[in-house]
């Protein structure tokens, strides 16, 4: 009995003594938890990280620190020299790359992230349309941890479907796949606070152009199924009885066919069924009356269809295959075919015909 208890007693000092240890070194430990990237004029690479501190009174502040070198691994190094803080990478959620690297290329950069085991795949892929070590180290009074702001952001705005959120995994993923290009949530400074400024398009790793926040729900429509979301229309100039309306809990499906001639894929299709509910309408029309809300879908749906046919344009005039056209060719082709095109320049020239059809399933109390 007497073994038992000293044991007993031995393993409670232990574990103290453990727990103590813990939180020795949890204070001297800087967690990194977002990261910017910067082509200089030079070549170099301005690197900076962005810490949480706790405070003894509770509060957390953040720490700041950036450096020019010719790598994110050299950067960390001289950074490490810079905190009496052991810097780890195990918290990171961010990873913004100013606009100057990433229209050369953000793939080498991200390669260096994907190869370190400690960092997440779902670390999220920014593009800052600027200068991101400035953003970053910029204090928003509303916001005062930056990095915790644009990483809530992006998690709000992707649960609208108004940007995707990229991740490592699904860029590389896409980086990867041969039937579809890299995408990119857009941010940048509104002075005083921080704005999407629209969807970046990739080809390869390296940043092409972008969609315009204003289309952004209709990317997402062309991209592929989802639910929730809001999108509003100026009808003054599709409806003169009606000047404006608002639809929320969006839920889209997207169906893709592929039409193939003697000389290759032909033709493709892109049926998209939307279902709405409205939230605000101003005009004479009444949705609740059957005939008014059927014209009411019918204005809608063309306004829709035509802006996802430009936006198609849009990418095919870029040779972007933003929306995953191309994986859909391959399946329904021989793999040694598909290999044979040049799916940039067959993406291009081929007939992509949109329909979007919307259809309004609540409208609220009827007049």
């Amino acid at each position: 009995m007497h073994n038992a208890r000293a044991c007993i007693g031995l393993l409670v000092v232990m574990l103290l003594a453990a727990g103590c240890g813990d939180r020795r070194i949890l204070e001297r430990t800087g967690f990194i938890q977002s990261t910017s990237h910067d082509l200089l004029p030079d070549g170099k690479i301005k690197y900076a990280i962005s810490l949480p501190i706790a405070t003894p009174d509770i509060k957390v502040k953040s720490e700041y620190l950036r450096t020019a070198a010719d790598s994110a691994k050299e950067a960390r190094i001289i950074l490490a020299r810079k905190t009496n803080l052991l810097l780890v990478s195990g918290q990171l959620r961010t990873a913004l790359f100013g606009i100057s690297l990433a229209q050369k290329s953000i793939w080498e950069h991200m390669d260096t992230l994907i190869r370190d085991p400690t960092i997440s795949e779902q670390v999220k892929i920014i593009v800052v349309n600027g200068d991101a070590d400035k953003l970053l180290e910029k204090k928003y009074r509303e916001f005062p941890r930056t990095a915790q702001y644009i990483d809530r952001l992006i998690e709000k705005e992707a649960k609208g479907n108004t940007i995707p959120e990229t991740t490592m995994y699904s860029f590389s993923r896409d980086y990867y796949d041969d039937g579809i290009d890299p995408i990119a949530p857009v941010i940048k400074d509104a002075g005083d606070s921080i704005i999407v400024d629209g969807i970046g398009l990739f080809r390869d790793g390296q940043y092409v152009d972008k969609i315009d926040p204003s289309e952004s729900i209709v990317f997402s429509f062309l991209l592929g199924s989802f639910k929730h979301g809001e999108i509003s229309f100026d009808l003054r100039a599709m409806e003169p009885r009606s000047k404006a309306i608002m639809l929320s809990s969006l839920n889209s499906t997207r169906k893709v066919s592929v039409e193939h001639g003697a000389d290759g894929p032909r033709n493709v299709v892109i049926n998209v069924n939307v279902k709405a509910s409205v939230l605000e309408y101003i005009g004479e029309l009444d949705p609740g009356n059957e005939a008014d809300r059927h014209k009411l879908e019918q204005v809608l749906s063309k306004n829709l269809t035509q802006r996802a046919q430009q936006t198609v344009k849009f990418l095919q005039e870029k040779k972007l295959d933003s929306i995953g056209i191309g994986k859909y060719v391959r399946n329904s082709m021989d793999y040694a075919e598909w290999k044979k095109l040049n799916w940039r320049d067959e993406f291009s020239n081929l007939n992509v015909s949109c329909n979007i059809k919307l259809k309004i399933k609540d409208y609220g109390f009827r007049r």
